[in-house]
């Protein structure tokens, strides 16, 4: 699996919604760091949780 996702990408858990829109900190191997604005600091792996990207209108 290749993460199609660079630090600053804005994101949504697909499984948590509720956990509003997340910026990706960080990414190392299938672990991706994403600071969501409901939940704080969260440690995904890819690998079992889908993050979707979102593109943001300005």
């Amino acid at each position: 699996m290749i993460l199609d996702f660079e630090p600053g990408d804005k994101v949504l858990n697909t499984n948590n919604k509720d956990w509003g829109i997340g910026q990706v900190q960080s990414i190392i191997k299938d672990k991706v760091t994403v600071n969501f604005e409901n939940a704080g600091k969260k440690v995904i792996n890819a690998k079992n949780i889908e993050l979707k990207r979102i593109n943001e209108t300005k």
